[in-house]
């Protein structure tokens, strides 16, 4: 075989006798292609390892009979401008999905290349974009807390367990178990922390759209300097939360509009 069709080979998923016969070939540069299979299959297997032991709160229940076990996380808790997204998924047993952990570990790329992975595996996907409005009114803690049970509530199926990043958030019928730093702990929160990230990333995207000189495509409305600079100059947006300094100190005498009054659930997938 020349080079070109061992390259080939080992791309696609080569049989134990053609493995053997190409580390046995002594030139170079198939020694090459060999080493960086070899480096590969150990990564993938390396990985395999970790997104198991990511699963170890979810086989718990698993092995109990509990088929239904959501992971609930949340992204946008502490800008200044933007809303707030709290995602609920359920995953299926023995579901594998590659390089899945924490959205804040990982890059805008991948966080999308596993939005749809995670969209295309999931038994259900419940999201609540939870407006300014909502957070100005209930406080960003107890607004997190209402969504959280507004998402596990419209589930379907309805799950047996909630796995929730750091909240303590209560539903009837549901066991719900609070985890610190759950979304490396756990690949259902893992998956919610993805959904929700990406969702809100692009909410940001579009609303920059509409406010360039906020840079919010850019800071997600979080009080970079020039966003500083920008609600300094230009004052507050209908995006941006009253009740979060300095935009309460600065437009007290403002209100949120009534167009963002209102929270919006999603339901992406469900059974």
């Amino acid at each position: 075989m020349n080079i070109a069709e061992i390259k080939r080979i080992l791309t696609q998923e080569p049989s134990q006798e053609e493995l053997t016969i190409i580390a046995s070939d002594e030139r170079l540069g198939v020694q090459k292609l060999y080493a960086a299979y070899e480096r590969k299959i150990e990564a993938a297997i390396r990985e395999k390892e970790r997104f198991d032991k990511m699963l170890a709160f979810e086989k718990e229940y698993w092995q109990q009979g509990i088929r239904n076990v959501a992971g609930v996380d949340e992204a946008g808790r502490g800008p200044l401008a933007g809303p707030l997204v709290v995602a609920s998924v359920i995953l299926p047993e023995n579901v594998f999905i590659s390089g899945l952990n924490d959205s804040k570990q990982l890059s805008a790329k991948v966080r999308e290349r596993l939005y749809e992975e995670v969209c295309q595996k999931a038994i259900s996907i419940v999201i609540n974009i939870v407006s300014v409005a909502e957070i100005d009114k209930y406080n960003i803690y107890q607004a997190t807390k209402l969504s959280m049970e507004r998402v596990i509530m419209h589930l379907k199926p309805k799950p047996t367990v909630a796995l929730i990043d750091a909240m303590p958030v209560e539903s009837e019928g549901v066991k719900t178990v609070s985890l610190i730093h759950g979304d490396a702990l756990s690949s259902s929160i893992a998956a919610a922390s993805i959904i929700a990230k990406v969702t809100r990333d692009r909410i940001m995207f579009n609303i920059d759209k509409e406010y360039p000189e906020y840079d919010f495509a850019s800071n997600k409305g979080y009080g970079s300097q020039k966003h500083m600079e920008a609600i300094k100059k230009y004052g507050a947006t209908l995006w941006h939360r009253r009740s979060y300094e300095p935009i309460k100190s600065l437009a007290e005498d403002l209100l949120s509009p009534e167009v963002d009054a209102n929270s919006k659930l999603v339901v992406l997938k469900q059974q």
